[in-house]
């Protein structure tokens, strides 16, 4: 019998990404992107390729100094964001592919069929225990937002952001002050939780509560089902909101930036060629990702074209993603006021967090007391 990722569902969140190439299979469940890919797969078999007609040349030089040239003639205020998890490496959660590092190089003790199983629907339901033993090692609320998290957040006070979407599910983006509004997480989130059985919703609270003093894996209070968090696992559909948002989104969009994604798993890495041919796409990365891949069909083009003579509009900038996000600040005059708002923020995590210590010790000193 076939796994639940063998039925072509959609992958669990950016952590999946790096494991997960034959995009076009991973996306066959999601029907409003069937018709997307099956024109990419006949274009591949058939070698039909993109035209090459000249096109008119958008940016004035595809450097950070041209997307800032954009941003500042064009006024920019419907910018998109896709995130993957090099925007949260800096703060101390791990990738998944890095072959020390790296989350699935590190599983062998929650003895798994395969490292990917820990997200899998099936398995899930046979074994949850290793999921939240993982989940109390990487939960939310243990790390602070990164820089990058904090140029989104700045984007969105100056007026800019259209909307966020994360490929995450650490919800730092909420932590920054990134309003729910302006955020698609696209692989599902830690946020809230839902019992498996009678679908009764949890707080994130509720669930770090369970999972940190190891009830696990945490039953609902209604009915004897497992609680879940609204992650995406395999064998699952991405969120409602995802989908209503690509379909109005994205032709607004003046300027799209990608950061620290790999873009191999679908249909997430397609919403790069939902962009109008006007739109600008920054590329904020260790390594270029979603290459131009000579295929178009049904308006949709191929991927970035970054190295092609062809290129109007896409810039590619390689290195740490909170590098990249302080270069573009800084060109913008946005370097010394994004740094400071890291910095505020930061000590206010910290003094949030001491206050919150302080206050459990007392309970905890109270009740021993009593006792």
């Amino acid at each position: 019998m076939s796994s639940e990722k063998d039925k072509g569902k959609k992958p669990l969140a950016d952590k999946v990404e790096n494991d997960h190439e034959d995009s076009d299979e991973e996306a066959s469940g999601t029907s409003n992107f069937s018709l997307e890919f099956l024109g990419r797969y006949l274009a591949n078999k058939l070698k039909i390729h993109s035209d090459d007609t000249p096109k008119e040349k958008i940016l004035e030089e595809f450097t950070i100094d041209g997307i800032v040239s954009h941003i500042n003639k064009s006024n920019c205020k419907n910018i998109i964001i896709m995130a993957g998890a090099g925007i949260s490496t800096s703060a101390g959660i791990p990738d998944f592919r890095s072959p020390v590092s790296g989350l699935y190089h590190n599983l062998q003790k929650y003895n798994l069929p395969h490292p990917q199983a820990i997200f899998e629907l099936s398995f899930f339901h046979e074994n949850p225990r290793p999921f939240f033993e993982l989940a109390k090692e990487l939960y939310p609320g243990s790390f602070k937002p990164t820089i990058c998290h904090y140029f989104v957040k700045l984007l969105d006070d100056k007026g800019m952001l259209l909307r966020h979407y994360t490929q995450n599910i650490d919800t730092l983006e909420r932590v920054a002050g990134v309003p729910d509004e302006k955020l698609v997480e696209a692989h599902g989130t830690f946020n809230q939780g839902h019992c498996l059985t009678c679908r009764k919703a949890y707080s994130q609270d509720w669930m770090k509560d369970q999972i940190f003093s190891n009830h696990i894996p945490p039953i609902c209070e209604v009915c004897p089902g497992v609680v879940k968090p609204d992650i995406v696992f395999f064998g699952e559909n991405l969120p409602e909101k995802f989908h209503k948002s690509i379909t109005t989104d994205f032709s607004k969009c003046e300027l799209l930036i990608i950061m620290g994604s790999s873009l191999t798993v679908q249909p997430f890495a397609s919403l790069i060629d939902r962009a109008p041919d006007s739109c600008p796409r920054l590329l904020i990365n260790r390594e270029k990702a979603g290459h131009h891949s000579g295929l178009s069909l049904f308006g949709y083009g191929g991927g970035f074209e970054f190295d092609h003579d062809r290129n109007t509009r896409d810039v590619c900038w390689l290195g740490d993603c909170d590098d990249g996000c302080l270069a573009l600040a800084d060109k913008l005059g946005w370097g010394d006021e994004l740094k400071e708002l890291c910095k505020k923020e930061h000590e206010r995590i910290d003094k949030e967090e001491a206050e919150t210590k302080t206050i459990k010790k007392e309970e905890t000193t109270k009740k021993t007391t009593k006792l």
